[in-house]
C-alpha cells in the first residue's frame, strides 16, 4: 500500500497528446526555394516545435525570445511566439495561424489510452488528482470530452496562476489547493526539468515518456504502479 494521498500530472505529453492528422496540413508547404511539401517527417517536426516543454528551436528577436519565455503565462504572447515559431519554421502566416488553432483546441488532443481509467481509479481509491500545467489556454474541455473532469480534483494552470513550472510556486498552489503535503504527493510528468521542480518542494517524481498514445498504452499505470500505487485493471 503508498501513502501518496494527491498525484499531480502534467497535461500535454503526460495525459493527453498533441498528434496531427494529415488533413491539419492539406495545401501546406514550407516557404523554401522549392516550396518543400510538408512530408510526415516535416509534420513530426513542427508537432515537436509545437509540444517540447522546455527549450528553443528557431532563432528569436529579443521581442519574440520575451514573447517565448513567457508563453505559458498569457494568451495573446502563446499566440504571439508559437505563430514565430511556425513561421519561422518556414510556414506562411495564414498556415501558421490554421496550425496554431489546432494547438489551442482541446478537442485536438488525445487522451492516452490509460488517462480516463487511472483519474477515475484514483478517485475511487481516494486519491486526490490535480493538473499542473504550463499551458496558456483552458484544458478543462479535453477532461469533459473524456467523460472525466470530474475525477480531477484540481486545474492548476500557468495561465491561470501566473506561475510556470518548475517555479516550486505552482507546486505549492496545487498542494494548498488540495489540502496535502508535499511528501504525502506524487508528480507525474514528461520533463525532468518542468515537472521534476516539484522535487524541490518535497514531492516524489514519476517520469514518463511522451510517446504516439498508441506506443504507451499503460505508462500512467505503469509510473503509479512503480511508486507504490496499484489501480484496478
Amino acid at each position: 500500500m503508498t501513502d501518496h494521498q494527491a498525484v499531480l500530472f502534467d497535461f500535454s505529453g503526460t495525459l493527453f497528446r498533441l498528434e496531427e492528422d494529415d488533413s491539419w496540413f492539406a495545401g501546406m508547404t514550407l516557404d523554401t526555394e522549392n516550396d518543400r511539401e510538408i512530408d510526415g517527417h516535416v509534420q513530426a517536426e513542427l508537432m515537436r516545435r509545437l509540444t517540447a516543454p522546455t527549450g528553443r528551436s528557431v532563432s528569436m528577436t529579443p521581442e519574440a525570445l520575451q514573447a517565448w519565455v513567457n508563453r505559458d503565462l498569457a494568451p495573446h504572447l502563446h499566440r504571439e511566439a508559437y505563430l514565430h515559431v511556425l513561421q519561422q519554421s518556414g510556414l506562411a502566416r495564414h498556415h501558421a495561424e490554421a496550425l496554431y488553432g489546432r494547438v489551442i483546441d482541446p478537442r485536438c488532443w488525445t487522451p492516452y489510452p490509460d488517462t480516463g481509467a487511472v483519474l477515475d481509479g484514483l478517485g475511487r481509491r481516494g486519491i486526490k488528482t490535480a493538473v499542473v500545467s504550463n499551458i496558456a489556454f483552458d484544458v478543462r474541455p479535453a477532461f469533459h470530452a473524456l467523460g472525466v473532469a470530474d475525477a480531477v480534483d484540481e486545474f492548476v494552470l500557468s495561465f491561470e496562476v501566473g506561475v510556470v513550472k518548475p517555479d516550486p510556486a505552482i507546486f505549492r498552489t496545487a498542494l494548498e489547493r488540495l489540502g496535502v503535503p508535499p511528501h504525502r504527493a506524487l508528480m507525474v510528468g514528461d520533463s525532468d526539468e518542468a515537472d521534476g521542480g516539484a522535487r524541490s518542494v518535497g514531492c516524489h517524481f514519476a517520469l514518463v515518456d511522451p510517446l504516439p498514445t498508441a506506443e504507451r498504452p499503460d505508462g500512467l499505470r505503469a509510473a503509479l504502479s512503480a511508486t507504490g500505487i496499484t489501480l484496478p485493471a
